[in-house]
């Protein structure tokens, strides 16, 4: 990645499961087609992205739940700092205003946000892009997250 700003690691790192943070709450429905989805396919094809400092969610939360209902214990992550200016949050919802100091609020407290509250952007060249952009395939194999 060209931006230096944005320290995250090249490669996911598996993670357990149990020490990530979620700041929105999920969509059932979703969750649910995901969860068969992912079972289906037998491998989880993207990671989830995270803050480095606190370990909350800033992408990916229903990947993570559908791995916690197939009884995963581990997910890769890519982990990015979150206090760079190369990071922006905007809200999903027309006329709502997210702060990152909120969502780590969230995430740390338990007290979630509702679904699609935040839309994280990445600084990439002179243009920001979805977060997902960082995430990179890895089609990793349930069976070895389930370890």
């Amino acid at each position: 990645m060209k931006n230096k700003k944005v320290k995250n690691e090249k490669y996911p790192v598996l993670v357990d499961i149990k020490k990530l943070k979620e700041h929105e709450e999920i969509d059932q429905k979703y969750l649910e087609k995901l969860t068969k989805r992912i079972k289906s396919d037998g491998i989880l094809k993207k990671p989830i992205v995270a803050d480095r400092k606190t370990f909350v969610v800033l992408d990916g939360v229903h990947r993570l739940n559908a791995l916690k209902n197939i009884g995963c214990k581990k997910i890769p992550v890519i982990f990015v700092n979150y206090r760079s200016s190369s990071i922006k949050v905007l809200s999903w919802r027309k006329g709502e205003k997210i702060s990152k100091e909120k969502v780590i609020k969230a995430g740390l407290s338990g007290e979630k946000l509702p679904p699609k509250t935040s839309k994280h952007m990445v600084k990439v060249g002179k243009k920001f892009k979805h977060i997902s952009f960082l995430e990179k395939k890895v089609n990793i194999l349930l069976k070895k997250l389930k370890i």
